[in-house]
């Protein structure tokens, strides 16, 4: 099939064209030229007028682009649409470069045959009604030029009508028109003429003949006359009435063949029926507007002449025709006004995206001016992209996000890994010191004590961690019983009192005057306000005063704790309740810290039904964080322990089977239930227990659940499964501490649950 047969072109280097076009070229009755490289396809576009050209994606943005702009570069395709077919449609694909190089529309992988049809149906009818008017057009033209060669030459039939002998004499062409026989050349009956006039109009004719008679009145008729061969052909007849030499009335005329004009009219009037046809069923909006200038004779409106249907859909301007933009919408932006100014200048067209602020709307445009320069006068074709816009800052907005969590997480990770290494290194050291100096009783007291304070550090990092991801998937639960607010402030005085001694601070703690009575976790709550006395003592400067302050406001207790430290800025009050957060000079003051202990105070306090909220004056202003908790609702007496309350009493010794896989785990706390008194043994898989406790029978088993081989669970199991052990307590020791560890336990058989490391005293209990 040769380019002259076909009304699409295909450029694409691929080989085989998507199957989609192919099939709906076949369902249209198209035919497509495959150009298989750019300068095939601009040789094509030299020689040949296509209604639509398709320009393949084949892997290159750029090159896509590069083409488009050449096939723009071409003098006979600088006015046809160009369409970028095949580009990815998942991934983010620069489409506005395409849009820029001059294409008209882009349609993404995989092709929708509803789009593709609808496309191609759009172009090819609008190319061919171009076409059909054009070739209407000229023909009209050549008519009226003919007519007017004519009537100059004299080329016309003439006619004389006597009215008093009703008798015509015409011309060769008159009587060739109307068929009157060479013998009735010098006259004939005006009913002979009208013999050849088509019965629908003989009687209008001779109506207006009668009536231009009567009146003296010029006569104008246009009616048909039969064709010699058949048919009819349109004619148009003038004539006036004039006074002979001899007194009576004659009329004089010419007679005019139309046919050729009248065909013409006919053909314009058909193809401006398609074309409205098609500019109605569209679903892009579509308007002619006419530009307006100020005095200047600088754009500064424009008015709607016509629109579409699908204009009011994709503006919402209901009866905008015969109106200025202004008028419709008085907020619309001057930036409009500037380009389509520059479109009715240069006649360039132009395609770009832009935002509407009036109308409250993103719209993808193409504009080019239509007519002589001089009206100034442009189509408007455009689609409403708002929600598609909105997609896209959507996805931006969620790449910001996902870049700050992004560079949150690095931080942190970062200050984790500080954070870890700070009591590491003294415990390394410790060691170190106790293996070269074991025989300096003071000095390893000394150094058993700062191991012990930065072993505490280490377990207070680690229970953080494992609270804040309890709460983030909602598995904290509160043990909550009826507590004096004044235990808690004390227990959490206690608590800091390290971290506050050390950096020479000077606390003042202000217990309530009353007695303030609560529903809570008195662990949670400790933890809340020793959270905040700890961040007081980081963020103040060596030698500072801290204030913990507590009192009764109505049916809440406050709880404030104040310091003089480094303070925050007040625009970042709210910040620094956020996770992993460290606000601006802080995080080179701070002693320590993960930027999570303000979040997990929050969290706990809004458990318990309560606030918590911060305020400083600036920068070295210091800073005042205020707990706000609901009180219990009426006393409630607590009975006091009875007379025969006692001390408890010495503990037996017991036979105690340590079982884990961690063998300096093992042999640790196999050393420190010696020192207790108790006989311990060590196993370090499940296997070898269970062959143990026969021979051990022991009363406790301390047990690891992530075992390799045979985990703690199974031999928890096995162990309740045999009879002879049935009175054995099994104590779980483990790393896994979240409630769901804690179930799993309790179903295998185990009486208690402990997290590592655990400390001397919950071991001891667990012995009881």
């Amino acid at each position: 099939m040769t380019p002259g047969d076909a009304s699409v072109l295909f450029i694409c280097e691929r080989p085989v064209p998507d199957p989609v076009l192919g099939r709906v070229a076949d369902e249209l009755g198209e035919t497509i030229v495959h150009a298989r490289s750019a300068s095939a396809g601009i040789a094509h576009a030299r020689h040949h007028d296509f209604a639509l050209m398709l320009v393949g994606y084949a892997g290159d943005p750029e090159t896509l682009a590069a083409t488009i702009r050449q096939v723009r570069a071409t003098r006979r395709s600088v006015h046809t649409p160009v369409v970028a077919v095949g580009v990815p449609g998942q991934a983010p694909f620069p489409v506005e470069p395409l849009y820029e190089a001059g294409a008209v529309a882009v349609l993404t992988e995989p092709l929708s045959p509803v789009i593709l049809r609808a496309k191609l149906r759009f172009y090819i009818d609008a190319f061919r009604a171009a076409a059909e008017r054009r070739s209407a057009e000229a023909a009209l033209t050549d008519a009226s030029a003919r007519l007017e060669a004519i009537i100059a030459a004299a080329e016309l039939g003439v006619w004389t009508w006597d009215i008093a002998r009703d008798r015509v004499t015409g011309d060769a062409r008159m009587r060739a028109l109307f068929h009157i026989p060479e013998a009735m050349r010098d006259c004939a009956p005006v009913a002979r003429y009208f013999d050849a006039v088509h019965p629908d109009d003989a009687a209008a004719v001779q109506t207006l003949l009668s009536d231009a008679v009567a009146r003296g009145a010029p006569y104008d008729a246009t009616f048909r006359v039969r064709r010699a061969g058949g048919g009819w052909r349109w004619v148009i007849g003038r004539g006036s009435v004039v006074g002979a030499a001899d007194g009576t009335p004659r009329m004089r005329g010419v007679v005019i063949d139309a046919s050729r004009q009248f065909e013409a009219e006919q053909q314009l009037r058909l193809s401006e029926e398609r074309y409205r046809t098609l500019f109605d069923s569209i679903d892009e909006g579509v308007c002619v507007i006419e530009m307006l200038y100020d005095n200047s004779g600088q754009p500064c409106d424009y008015r709607i002449l016509e629109t579409n249907p699908a204009f009011v859909k994709q503006t919402g301007l209901a009866d905008a025709i015969g109106r200025t933009m202004r008028q419709v919408a008085p907020g619309h932006e001057r930036h409009w006004f500037e380009i389509y100014g520059r479109v009715a200048a240069t006649g360039e067209p132009v395609r770009f995206v832009n935002e509407a602020r009036e109308l409250g709307r993103w719209y993808d445009v193409y504009a080019a001016r239509i007519g002589p320069p001089e009206q100034h006068r442009l189509a408007v074709v455009f689609n409403d992209i708002t929600a598609r816009r909105k997609g896209e800052d959507a996805l931006r907005s969620m790449a910001a996000d996902l870049g700050e969590a992004n560079r949150i997480k690095t931080e942190f990770l970062a200050t984790l890994a500080h954070e870890l290494r700070n009591p590491l290194a003294p415990l390394r050291s410790g060691l170190q010191f106790i293996r070269r100096a074991p025989d300096d009783p003071a000095a390893v007291a000394r150094i058993h004590d700062i191991m012990e304070r930065q072993l505490g550090q280490l377990v207070h990092l680690v229970d953080d961690l494992l609270d804040v991801a309890r709460i983030t998937r909602g598995q904290i639960a509160l043990k909550r019983e009826r507590i004096d607010l004044a235990g808690v402030l004390t227990a959490a005085a206690e608590t800091s009192m390290p971290l506050i001694e050390a950096a020479r601070h000077h606390l003042d703690l202000r217990l309530p005057q009353e007695t303030l009575m609560m529903e809570g976790d008195a662990t949670r709550l400790t933890q809340v306000v020793s959270n905040l006395l700890n961040n007081a003592a980081r963020y103040t400067p060596r030698g500072g005063s801290i204030v913990l302050a507590a009192e009764r406001d109505g049916n809440d207790a406050v709880i404030a704790v104040s310091d003089n430290g480094i303070g925050i800025d007040p625009e970042r009050l709210e910040d620094v309740f956020e996770m992993f957060t460290q606000i601006g000079e802080g995080r080179r003051h701070a002693a320590g810290g993960l930027g999570i202990g303000l979040s997990l105070v929050r969290s706990l306090v809004e458990l318990h039904g309560g606030t918590v909220q911060a305020n400083s004056a600036g920068t070295n202003a210091g800073s005042v964080f205020t707990v706000r908790l609901p009180l219990a609702p009426a006393e409630v007496p607590v009975p006091a322990a009875g007379p025969g309350h006692s001390a408890t009493a010495p503990r037996p010794a017991r036979r105690v089977l340590v079982v884990d896989d961690n063998r300096d785990a093992a042999e640790t706390l196999s050393a420190v239930l010696g020192q207790l008194g108790h006989q311990a043994l060590v196993a370090n898989d499940g296997h070898q227990a269970l062959r143990m406790m026969a021979g051990f029978q022991p009363e406790v088993v301390f047990l690891d659940l992530g075992m390799p081989g045979m985990s703690g669970y199974e031999v928890a199991q096995a162990i309740r499964r045999e009879p002879c052990h049935a009175g054995v307590r099994l104590v779980a020791l483990t790393g896994w501490g979240a409630e769901g560890d804690r179930e799993r336990s309790t179903r295998a058989g185990f009486d208690q649950h402990l997290t590592k490391p655990a400390t001397t005293a919950a071991i001891e209990e667990a012995l009881a």
